[in-house]
């Protein structure tokens, strides 16, 4: 079976510094992949080069054995790939309903009807500008949009960070759910034990270079958070 995503000696980074260097990873369908590693390693730089979001300096990227190296992240989210980002999440100055229909032709929000369910504050705050929200409420609102595009690949870069504990736990519940419609998943997460429950596959990132790579279930979380702590 040929490869959901897959990127081969990855390198770049931010002017002429190159901060990831050679990191390579396939993913197939119904996948979770966890990329795991302390802060400032180089895990937001590496899905921002994946997404379009930062150039290449070497390697390649591919998505349903097509290249994406040179497409812009808009042409990413055509092809199929949803991206909730760490940073800037949501469009501050529109409403909760706008940055919902944003990139959809129509502003029907049905689409949304089982996240509205399980996220009720969101529903009551579509007309809020979403720059008044909380952090946490604003990475629910980057999560369920990149969630409800129904897209084969959905990439979050710490979809956990700032939610509440029980909120957490209804992303989990998402995230296996979608993983049984062979919805394929790039996730760099900081909550171990978030990372631990919905991952398939790890891979542990120290200075921009991958120290660790293996399925979940040949990893125990002990393993983990040793690395994790050098």
């Amino acid at each position: 079976m040929s490869p959901l995503f897959e990127f081969s000696d990855v390198s770049g980074g931010y002017g002429g510094a190159v901060i990831v260097r050679e990191v390579s990873a396939t993913l197939q369908a119904g996948q979770v992949l966890a990329v795991l590693g302390r802060n400032g390693v180089g895990k937001t730089t590496l899905v921002q080069m994946l997404t379009g979001h930062l150039p290449l300096k070497a390697g390649s990227v591919r998505f349903k054995g097509q290249s994406v190296n040179r497409l812009a992240p808009h042409q990413h989210q055509r092809l199929g790939i949803s991206y909730s980002p760490q940073e800037r999440s949501v469009f501050d100055q529109l409403s909760v309903r706008e940055n919902l229909s944003l990139v959809h032709p129509s502003p029907d929000l049905s689409r949304y009807r089982p996240y509205f369910d399980v996220f009720p504050k969101l529903s009551e705050r579509l007309d809020q500008k979403a720059g008044t929200l909380s952090g946490g409420e604003k990475k629910l609102l980057s999560f369920v949009r990149a969630m409800a595009e129904e897209n084969p690949l959905v990439i979050l870069d710490e979809p956990s960070e700032g939610v509440q504990p029980e909120n957490i736990e209804l992303m989990t519940r998402f995230i296996k759910e979608r993983r049984q419609q062979e919805v394929g998943f790039l996730i760099v997460e900081q909550n171990l034990s978030f990372a631990t429950e919905i991952a398939t596959d790890f891979l542990v990132m120290d200075q921009g270079q991958v120290v660790f790579q293996d399925k979940a279930s040949n990893t125990s979380k002990t393993a983990l958070l040793e690395m994790l702590q050098v």
